[in-house]
């Protein structure tokens, strides 16, 4: 099977040194590939490489005719100059020079006169193939499409004509999600796509990836995201990628299991070079073992190393320092509330936290926690009363507080800055325990990947004492083992802490109680989040507030209510019941299936009408386009009845 893309013996040096060298992969279609390593193992310069914004040192990347990549960086630069339809529009931008083209064949079919030359007939005929490839893509109702993808992904109608500038990080990212949807590329390149993202978002972006046809390469360190979504694993270990043909939890099995048979291996190679060094070393000079050691030196000679798998052994030690005791309420809400004016962002919001608690705010993208955070930090003015209690002292560590570096400050430089008295005597001790060690502290902050920056920013982070933590979304970047030790890390800390999240896998067994932002108010859930989930009776944080929207009634009244009537639990099924839901599920599965099957079938018939198209006889023949047009209009139906059968079989 030729691939869509094809990497061939890719080589990228930085300084004389080898990022990787000499890879080698396929990326067929409908490929769900997770790309994992270490933190500055060459993940985004990898992306980068594929959708051709970088060049490798050898080696090339291969991509195959008619085939479109579309590309999500780790971090966007918008323009700021458009309005929200207009930047999605953005992603029709070869619908409209074909529309121009048209336009200006037909002006030119009423200027001219000469009805009967050859070359009118020409003319005739180029306006007749590009005005149906026109209509074949859509351009009567692509405004439609665009209004339907905007909606679908939460932005209300009036937003559509609102500066980008007005929204947020995870709302701009939307907007680059729905270009990428509209553009429909075969292939999408997405840089650690859920940062800066709401719940809703990544539930949205998990399931456009599934009922998707197209293929994917993803970089992500959100490990519930990657389980998700894909189903082949490509790790950038010791400069090489090793193809792991099984999504992640798989490869992490996988992984240990090889490196457990390398070492096996490694340690009996080591024992025969010791055996035969140790020989060698006894008889070397012995006349009548002459023959015996030559043999065993040219059998050392030709032994290969056998190489080990990189494991990073380096240990983050990450501990929050000492701080003064907090009084024994540090913060304290009463019928607090912001308006912009006559935006209500929250109201009467009364909550008390607790020392020593350890809270999570959950919730969609604009409902207020960030804002929230801003009021108990002063930042911004509010109306009722927000106490701090006696003497807290609060660090706060912003989600962007890894762009707001020097680029142009080496690391150690960075941290030189910003430290006072003692600690300046141990900055190189305090780098080396982040795994900035060495050389590495004199990298400039530019060249350092965003996991690597993140890291640096959390040092900077911690060289004041604190005894209440507000950190907002601190796992931005930071990879599966950097994200587990900050996890003990505020386990460990014995003052308070908030923390503004929607990483499921990182809140797990780190908070006690979860505020939950939904529609203006703040509504306070005691235990982890998980235990928030089933209360709330949702697998997910992006159905947060739907009880609001659906009923107009509060979450809390809808608690209240199922208590009262007893509903029956799942458990509680009878035995007829629960053979009637395996039926109905078997039946799911087998539609599934039939539509998958017809999916592949149509995909295959387009691709063989677009071959013939593609000919200068085949962009003739009208009859081609027509039957073009049937079989996108089947493969739209099967497709839904496809996603309605997952979704159903979901539920």
């Amino acid at each position: 099977m030729i691939g869509m893309i094809s990497v061939e013996h890719l080589k990228v040096e930085f300084s004389a040194k080898a990022l990787f060298e000499d890879v080698s992969f396929v990326v067929n279609k409908r490929d769900r590939i997770a790309l994992v390593g270490k933190n500055g193992a060459g993940k985004s310069t990898m992306l980068k490489i594929i959708a051709g914004l970088q060049q490798p040192t050898d080696g090339r990347v291969a991509v195959q005719r008619e085939v479109s990549v579309g590309y999500l960086p780790q971090v966007m630069v918008l323009s700021d100059d458009t309005t929200v339809v207009a930047e999605v529009e953005k992603a029709f931008a070869h619908l409209h020079e074909l529309r121009d083209h048209v336009a200006q064949l037909n002006q030119e079919l009423m200027e001219r006169t000469d009805y009967e030359s050859p070359d009118y007939m020409e003319l005739v005929e180029a306006f007749s193939r590009e005005n149906d490839r026109l209509q074949m893509m859509g351009a009567q109702n692509y405004h439609a499409e665009i209004e339907r993808t905007l909606s679908g992904l939460g932005f209300l109608r009036s937003d559509f004509e609102r500066p980008t500038q007005e929204f947020s990080g995870g709302w701009r990212m939307r907007i680059e999600l729905a270009k990428l949807l509209l553009a429909r590329h075969d292939v999408l390149l997405l840089d650690e796509p859920t940062n800066h993202l709401d719940i809703e978002s990544i539930r949205w972006l998990e399931q456009f990836l599934a009922h998707s046809g197209c293929a994917v390469i993803l970089v992500s360190h959100d490990r519930a995201f990657i389980n998700n979504v894909t189903n082949r694993t490509l790790e950038i270990s010791c400069g090489k990628v090793v193809d792991y043909r099984v999504s992640y939890d798989e490869y992490v099995q996988l992984r240990a299991e090889r490196r457990e048979s390398q070492l096996r291996a490694y340690e009996n190679q080591q024992k025969e070079i010791a055996d035969l060094k140790d020989f060698i070393e006894r008889f070397r000079y012995k006349p009548t073992k002459a023959v015996q050691v030559q043999s065993r030196i040219k059998q050392l000679e030709k032994i290969v190393p056998i190489e080990i798998d990189e494991i990073d052994t380096s240990r983050l030690h990450l501990k929050f320092p000492p701080c003064s005791r907090s009084g024994d309420y540090p913060v304290i809400c009463d019928e607090v509330e912001k308006h912009y004016g006559e935006h209500v962002v929250f109201e009467q919001v009364n909550l008390t936290i607790k020392r020593g608690e350890k809270v999570a705010f959950v919730g969609k993208n604009g409902e207020g926690k960030s804002t929230l955070v801003k009021c108990i930090m002063e930042e911004i003015p509010h109306g009722g009363v927000l106490k701090i209690g006696h003497n807290v002292q609060l660090g706060y560590y912003a989600q962007n507080q890894a762009q707001l570096l020097d680029d142009e400050l080496t690391v150690f430089d960075t941290i030189d800055h910003v430290a006072k008295g003692d600690v300046r005597l141990k900055i190189r001790d305090i780098l080396g325990a982040f795994m900035f060690g060495g050389e590495a502290s004199e990298k400039k902050v530019k060249v350092l990947s965003g996991g690597e920056r993140s890291r640096l920013a959390m040092i900077k982070f911690l060289l004041e004492p604190v005894n209440l933590l507000i950190l907002d979304e601190p796992t931005n970047h930071l990879d599966m083992r950097t994200k587990d030790v900050l996890k003990e890390a505020i386990l460990a800390f014995d003052g308070t802490v908030i923390v503004v999240s929607h990483d499921r896998e990182f809140l797990d067994g780190l908070v006690t109680k979860v505020y939950e932002f939904a529609g203006g108010r703040v509504r306070e859930h005691l235990g982890g989040i998980y235990e928030f989930l089933r209360q709330k009776e949702i697998t997910s944080l992006d159905e947060i507030g739907t009880q609001l929207s659906n009923n107009g009634t509060s979450p809390s009244a809808s608690t209240s209510t199922n208590v009262n009537n007893n509903a029956p639990s799942e458990g509680a099924l009878s035995y007829a019941e629960q053979k009637e839901a395996a039926k109905q599920r078997r039946k799911l599965e087998q539609a599934v299936k039939e539509a998958e099957k017809n999916i592949e079938q149509l995909e295959q018939q387009i691709a063989e009408v677009e071959s013939q198209l593609s000919t200068p006889e085949g962009a003739a023949n009208v009859e081609l386009f027509t039957q073009h047009g049937e079989l996108r209009k089947q493969l739209a139906t099967a497709e839904e009845i496809w996603s309605e059968a997952v979704e159903a079989l979901g539920d």
